[in-house]
């Protein structure tokens, strides 16, 4: 595999005392809903809301002295790069980062107050990427990648680290898929550790991405939908092949259950990363409750 449990234990050495360690607490109201004992882990509580932090810092902390010098470029509609721009600030490095010209400004707004140069550009968040890697090569700039480098995947597997070594016992993992790289991360760790956990996947069903790679089917990917974070129409090359031999399922939520689970969550609290039940996994992601509560993990 591109990334090992290695790699994930020499990232948390790379990022410790520079990212939160997150706190993972019961959740009364899904625990109810889904007839298991469910624990959440708050990654919203990082500097910039968001997991995306451990992996941009990863990846950043890994670059030479020269390379820092001829700074960064990355392409995001926002976590992504609020996170490679702050820690890129922290870090002296300048970071140009690439957004959809349909970027709301208050993401634009955040990503310029940690001194980065903005580039709106592109409808979408393809088009972005393709002028991002343009300007990446006319400028020499290092590609910071969203979610396919290992850098980041192994980034993004240092909270299933914390997580286990708090609660070493947990039965399955629900995990957000976009382009992979948290799912990817935290499969790796999470089954190096804990060989018969069950880890699945919860994913658009508008932006059925792996689901089509993993399934071989060509169901349509696009339109606007309430878990825009994971609105991602391409799957990482180096996610796809740790979900196809690490993840046990993944399950397509529509937006009447997107938009139901949103409501189950107090207002605070809807920008986690993780939904951890602690009862076998086969009983409950078939079952409706459970549908409805993990839609929600963005």
């Amino acid at each position: 595999m591109s990334v090992t449990i290695a790699d994930v234990e020499l990232a948390r050495r790379a990022i410790a005392g520079q990212v939160l360690r997150t706190p993972m607490l019961p959740a009364p109201k899904l625990s109810i809903l889904t007839g298991a004992e469910v624990l959440v882990k708050y990654e919203n509580l990082q500097v910039t809301n968001s997991f995306k932090e451990r992996g941009a810092l990863n990846k950043l902390a890994s670059l030479s002295k020269s390379e820092r010098a001829q700074g960064v470029i990355a392409m995001s509609a926002g976590n992504h790069a609020q996170a490679v721009a702050y820690h890129a600030a922290r870090l002296s490095i300048p970071a140009t980062i690439v957004m959809p010209v349909t970027t709301p400004f208050v993401k634009v707004q955040a990503t310029e107050a940690h001194d980065a140069q903005v580039v709106l550009d592109g409808e979408t968040v393809a088009e972005a990427q393709m002028r991002a890697e343009q300007l990446a090569r006319e400028r020499g700039l290092i590609w910071v990648h969203p979610y396919d480098d290992p850098l980041v995947i192994a980034g993004q597997g240092t909270i299933v680290l914390e997580m286990l070594e708090e609660e070493p016992d947990i039965d399955m993992l629900v995990v957000p898929i976009g382009g992979g790289g948290l799912i990817a991360g935290n499969a790796v760790a999470a089954r190096a550790l804990h060989p018969s956990i069950e880890i699945v996947g919860a994913e658009a069903a508008l932006y059925p991405s792996f689901w089509n790679a993993l399934h071989g089917e060509n169901r349509p990917c696009g339109g606007p939908t309430l878990a825009e974070g994971i609105a991602v129409k391409n799957v990482g090359a180096l996610a796809l092949p740790i979900v196809r031999d690490l993840v046990s399922d993944i399950v397509l939520v529509d937006e009447v259950h997107l938009e139901r689970a949103v409501n189950v969550q107090p207002p605070r609290q809807r920008d986690f990363g993780y939904l951890v039940p602690d009862i076998p996994g086969r009983q409950l992601h078939r079952s409706l409750p459970f549908r409805l509560a993990q839609a929600h993990f963005r």
